[in-house]
């Protein structure tokens, strides 16, 4: 049963069952489950009213809230395709997705009316922008009544739904096509994995514009019938706060967020075992910061591996050993293997190597790219991740940085988060990536930037100290920048294309 068909049928099960809460400034607005199938058919019958058909792109550039949820649900329910947007995307920026998509209709928040406005303008393919607020709530433009009948979902499971585009580390970004059937695979191996329950309750505390908040946190609450309750944005004090009440079970992160609620406790201890399940993804959760967790809150977080072409392949287990420095394994449905990138063959344990995945969970394509579509996959169907990893005797896997972060120095190869790892060491660091420069003698140079902690006062040949007497020689730092922040995406991933653009000169 896909995810539409199974929400629906949770809704009239148990229509008084609160399905979302969102906290706001000026207070809670609690939805029910027969409350949201209400307004959802609304909110198709709004987007239909607009033109909007199976297929249509609808772009929805808001603010995390109801408004975005709704039109969300309601676009997938009439066989059209969601595209999530960054509310921070400048012009440029959404010029190009709105192009690239040809979407159809848009929705964005009135705040950005004067920047956005007159360029949308501009986009023949675009036939209508929406742009909402306290003075055009979404509720002022839907129908009055429910849908007395409404439509069956979508039963197509090859169908695109949602199109999600990727960071664009590598050219201009991609759209990713989700079809029906891939979001409900990942579901139902994440409803099975995780042990999801009907009465779990969901901090949420990431954004919904990207597969982690949307799918796995989100779609993940809706589809096992649970509730979901939302923060506008990330505050470590007061999620703290919130999860000490003992109200909730469940709540996904990504490490920064991690990192800052333990900075928040400030060496205290604070008792969090009651939670169900608390887990990590996104970026690679430090070996320190996960031990520090465990003794901080009394709990062990779950690190899992996702992208955003696949939804959650891998996952330590629920119950088993949750794997200091592991993504743990291949998630029910899902296959995966560690392969010699350039020539595909399947490589021992232990050995590093390019990650491959393969199950009804993986994407459709690159929407109108067929040549990076064909460019993603073996002649087997397998997906090259672009991720580097070995996998270990008993199936745990293990992530050793991205293909393309690899730096080969002096013809010896180098995997990044060995190196950031060190450096993480250093009590005087709070943060660090380290990325390759192109150099005359070794062909790549090994460069670190650090973030120091509060009041530091480390000095980069302090830290490269640190770091020679931890490394050989080929992997410890050529040199060391000091910096105030790293360029991190929504989701907290380091950004190391814009620091390489920033810092890397043509070789000497």
């Amino acid at each position: 049963m896909l995810f539409l068909e199974a929400l629906q049928r949770t809704c009239h099960r148990q229509p008084d069952k609160v399905a979302l809460e969102c906290l706001e400034a000026g207070g809670t607005l609690r939805v029910r489950y027969g409350q949201l199938e209400a307004t959802v058919g609304r909110a198709a019958a709004f987007l239909k009213s607009r033109g909007v058909g199976p297929g249509d792109r609808v772009a929805l550039q808001l603010p995390k809230g109801l408004a975005f949820i709704y039109l969300h649900l309601a676009a997938m329910r009439l066989g059209a395709v969601s595209l999530p947007l960054n509310p921070g995307f400048p012009t440029a920026e959404l010029d190009y997705y709105l192009r690239d998509s040809e979407a159809k209709l848009y929705v964005g928040d009135a705040g950005r009316h004067a920047d956005f406005g007159a360029a949308l303008e501009t986009i023949d393919t675009l036939a209508t922008a929406i742009f909402l607020g306290p003075d055009a709530p979404l509720e002022t433009l839907l129908p009055d009544a429910p849908v007395a009948a409404p439509a069956p979902p979508p039963s197509d499971p090859d169908a695109t739904t949602l199109m999600i585009y990727t960071s664009g580390t590598t050219g201009r970004p991609k759209g990713a096509e989700l079809t029906h059937g891939n979001l409900t695979a990942n579901l139902d191996a994440l409803h099975q994995a995780w042990e999801w329950q009907q009465d779990d309750v969901l901090l949420h505390v990431l954004p919904i514009f990207h597969t982690h908040g949307l799918v796995v946190a989100l779609h993940g609450a809706l589809h096992a019938g649970a509730s979901a309750v939302l923060t506008p944005a990330f505050d470590a004090g007061t999620t703290l706060e919130l999860l000490l009440t003992k109200r909730f079970s469940v709540l996904m992160a990504v490490p920064t967020i991690h990192a800052r609620l333990l900075a928040e406790a400030s060496g205290e201890r604070f008792d969090l075992s009651h939670l169900r399940l608390m887990t990590s993804g996104s970026a690679r959760l430090p070996d320190d910061l996960f031990e520090t967790y465990r003794t901080t809150f009394n709990h062990t977080l779950l690190e899992r591996y996702g992208m955003t072409e696949t939804g959650m392949n891998l996952s330590n287990p629920f119950r088993g050993e949750r794997r200091v420095g592991s993504v743990g394994l291949p998630l029910p449905g899902v296959e995966a293997r560690i392969v010699d990138p350039d020539n595909g063959v399947t490589l021992a344990d232990g050995a590093v190597g390019e990650v491959q995945v393969r199950g009804p969970h993986v994407f459709k394509g690159y929407w109108r790219q067929p040549e990076k579509t064909a460019q993603a996959f073996t002649a087997d169907g397998w997906l090259r991740t672009g991720d580097l990893g070995l996998r270990e005797p008993d199936g745990y896997i293990t992530l050793k940085g991205r293909s393309k972060d690899l730096i080969i120095s002096g013809g010896f190869n180098i995997y990044p988060p060995e190196v950031e790892r060190v450096l993480l060491e250093h009590p005087e660091v709070s943060a660090a990536a380290v990325i390759g420069c192109p150099d005359a003698d070794l062909g790549e140079r090994v460069v670190a930037v650090v973030v120091l902690q509060d009041g530091a006062a480390a000095t980069p040949e302090a830290i490269l100290d640190h770091c020679r007497v931890r490394l050989a020689g080929y992997k410890a730092p050529k040199e060391v920048r000091v910096s105030e922040g790293l360029p991190r995406n929504a989701m907290g991933k380091v950004q190391k294309a814009t620091l390489r653009a920033e810092l890397c000169r043509a070789a000497p």
